[in-house]
This record gives C-alpha cells, sequence and structure tokens, in this order.
C-alpha cells in the first residue's frame, strides 16, 4: 500500500473507507483482478464459478486468512465454509479477518495417530512430511521448532463442523506432502465437493497430472482435470456420469 494512504487512511472511519475502496475498485479499477492466491488459483476458479455469489468452501491448509489464499476471494464474494490449518495459533487471526467462517486448528490424515510437525520461520513451508522438511533444510531453510500433533480424519471432521444440507461447492488442500492422505480421509458416500484445488509440485502439463495418484484416486469419484496453475491442480467433477447422491451435500 502507498505510503501516502497508510498516512491518511487512520483518519478516515472504517465504514467510509470501505465506501471509497467500493468505488475505487468498481470504477477506476475495472481492468485490474486481486488475486489473493499464491499463483492465480483463485482467478482460475472465478472462470469455473462465474458470478456466483454465495457457495461453501473447505480450507485444508489455510496458512493465512489472505495470504496465498485460494478463499479469500470468495469470503470477500459472500461466500464462507471451513478454514482447516494445523500450525498452533493459526486460527486466531482468522477469527480475526474471517469472522463468517467456521476456523478450526487440526491436522488432517487418513488415520487418527501422532505426527510430528516440522515448523518453519515461512509458515507456507511447515509439514508433516520428515523426508520434504529435510529437503527444505538443504535448500537452506531452518526448522525452528517440532510439534507432536494429534491428526484426525477429514470425514471426521465435516461430520462435525458441516452445517446439515449444506452443498460443498470448493475442498482446496495443500498440506506439503499429504494431500493424497487427506483424500483418502474423506467420506465420499457423503461429501462430494463439485470442484476441488490440490498442490501437486513438480508437475509441469496437465498429460503428467493424468499419471499421479490423487487424479486416479478421484477419477473413481467422477472428477477429471480441467485446469493448472504453477503448482497446483484443479478438478471437476463431471455431471453426466453421475448417477448418486447430490453433489457434494451432507444430509
Amino acid at each position: 500500500m502507498r505510503s501516502w494512504v497508510k498516512k491518511y487512511r487512520t483518519y478516515i472511519p472504517k465504514p467510509v473507507w470501505r465506501i471509497l475502496s467500493y468505488i475505487r475498485h468498481r470504477w477506476f479499477e475495472t481492468c485490474a483482478q486481486d488475486s489473493y492466491a499464491q499463483n492465480g488459483e483463485d482467478l482460475i476458479l472465478d472462470w469455473y464459478l462465474g458470478d456466483k455469489q454465495t457457495g461453501f468452501y473447505v480450507d485444508v491448509g489455510a496458512h493465512h486468512p489472505k495470504r496465498y489464499s485460494n478463499t479469500y476471494r470468495l469470503y470477500r464474494r459472500g461466500w464462507k465454509g471451513i478454514n482447516i490449518d494445523a500450525n498452533p495459533g493459526s486460527m486466531r487471526m482468522f477469527q480475526r479477518l474471517r469472522p463468517r467462517d467456521i476456523n478450526v486448528e487440526a491436522a488432517i490424515n487418513s488415520v487418527s495417530q501422532e505426527l510430528t510437525f516440522h515448523i518453519f520461520k515461512e509458515p507456507g513451508l511447515n509439514t508433516f512430511d520428515k523426508n520434504l522438511a529435510l529437503r527444505h533444510v538443504d535448500e537452506g531453510r531452518s526448522i525452528i521448532k517440532k510439534v507432536a500433533i494429534v491428526t484426525v480424519p477429514l470425514a471426521e471432521l465435516l461430520d462435525q463442523y458441516v452445517p446439515h444440507n449444506t452443498k460443498i461447492d470448493l475442498l482446496t488442500i495443500d498440506v506439503e506432502g499429504l494431500d493424497y492422505d487427506v483424500l483418502k480421509s474423506n467420506d465420499w458416500g457423503r461429501y462430494l465437493p463439485a470442484y476441488i484445488l490440490i498442490e501437486c509440485i513438480g508437475v509441469s502439463s496437465l498429460d503428467e497430472v493424468r499419471s499421479l495418484d490423487v487424479t486416479k484416486f478421484l477419477s473413481k469419484y467422477h472428477y477429471s482435470s480441467v485446469a493448472k496453475s504453477t503448482h497446483t491442480v484443479l478438478y471437476k467433477r463431471v455431471q453426466h456420469e453421475i448417477n448418486d447422491s447430490p453433489e457434494g451435500s451432507r444430509s
């Protein structure tokens, strides 16, 4: 933010500032689009979701309410959902900046067990994957501390927090190496999001995406990869193949 904006914002009441910000974005920056995701994933979602003003997301490995967030752009639009992150104390900022959401400090895995969480100075690198943590160390990153955390399956958490008769429009997963375990921990008979975003680092093309274990797993539930950013793949549930329960809803 420009220094003069920071200086004068302190003298402007918040309601007035919101109105001025809306006018600026609506009328004077019509060609610009705000992206909060790491590599424009939220703008890719916009293309598929259109102007859908309300919806429900589940953000596993949410990291930060705004920074590198695949869901904050949707939150600003009027969506709400569940933010989940294992980093101790991570939900304090979510409670302040995303009050409409359900904010849960938890670690997701295919089974409930105690795992070691490697915490780095850059929170985006935090991981339960020991090999991935060691690679970060080899690249010059330092582990601040290690914390033992008991994991829970995603289905168990969704049973607890997803409101009844709520359709999950988007599931986004970014858990530094344990994405497949998170997928396996879902109850696919009950929770079938319309779209799924998964971090797939090291995959350079959609042809490579088709050979991934997560792609093969999701294909069993009628998901197909439809788009890719630098590090993330977007999967869409193919409607014409579906003959089962209502998509993504909790009954």
